[in-house]
């Protein structure tokens, strides 16, 4: 049985755990490493049991917590080698942890296959990471994307459960207190998914059998939880797809419950 849970997700902080019976990983983390552990016990998971970190990118809210909870644990680290360089410049990293280059071809950790995919946005070498368990379901997290590319699509396709950016609704980012340059960044080819560009993708991946949908990474100041769930369910129905038969769709914010499947 595979279990995914999105610990944190949110512009402040970002944190997704993948395990099975056999054990699990983290991807990224994002917030502190206390918060991290208390997190990781709500669920049943033992900090000590996690065999791999996998970061997506350098950015704050992906990688604040990984030098101390890697250090105190001795949990090895993967990440692409420009997300690594990244790390080291924000003094993200510790000397003592073991930290590699994670192949495009991927990698097993705690029983679970994990490859990277290149995502467009503006860090070092951004990656999302499709996930396949002992019993072969696959989960995909695909977050931080200014633009849904055919290379992400293709990673992400035929997953079991997709964690999909749902970042931010375009008007209140434009009329929001955020200044000029940084509205800018987000909109950009290389920034953050808006709900409405999220909404596409869904769609397609429903359509060609992925069953579970979890929108992520929402900005605290330019989204509502409702706002996101509404454009991709509104997107799904005018599609003719039902939630609760065709699909499951859910919002993560911060501690939530296990998906088990």
């Amino acid at each position: 049985m595979a279990k995914f849970c999105s610990l944190y997700s949110s512009s402040s902080g970002n944190c997704t755990y993948i395990g099975t019976s056999q054990g699990g990983i983290l991807i990224d983390i994002g917030i502190s490493a206390k918060r991290t552990c208390e997190a990781l016990a709500e669920i049943g998971v033992d900090p000590s049991s996690i065999a791999a970190i996998f970061v997506t990118h350098e950015h704050t809210d992906h990688v604040s917590g990984i030098k101390v909870f890697a250090k105190k644990f001795g949990t090895k680290l993967y990440a692409s080698e420009g997300t690594l360089l990244g790390m080291e410049e924000k003094d993200a990293l510790d000397p003592k942890i073991s930290a590699e280059v994670i192949p495009y071809s991927g990698i097993e950790a705690g029983g679970i296959f994990v490859r990277p995919f290149a995502t467009p946005h503006d860090s070092r070498e951004s990656t999302g990471f499709t996930t396949v368990t002992p019993d072969g379901k696959r989960i995909s997290v695909a977050t931080d994307i200014g633009n849904m590319t055919d290379t992400v699509m293709n990673a992400i396709h035929g997953s079991d459960l997709v964690l999909l950016e749902s970042n931010h609704d375009v008007g209140m980012l434009q009329n929001g207190p955020y200044s000029f340059w940084l509205k800018q960044r987000i909109l950009s080819p290389v920034g953050h998914l808006s709900k409405e560009n999220c909404a596409k993708p869904a769609v397609r991946l429903v359509e060609s059998g992925t069953p579970r949908l979890v929108l992520c990474h929402l900005s605290k100041e330019n989204k509502m939880p409702s706002l996101a769930y509404e454009t991709t369910r509104s997107a799904m129905t005018l599609a003719g797809a039902t939630e609760g038969s065709d699909y499951l769709l859910t919002v993560a914010g911060d501690r939530n419950p296990v998906i088990a499947f």
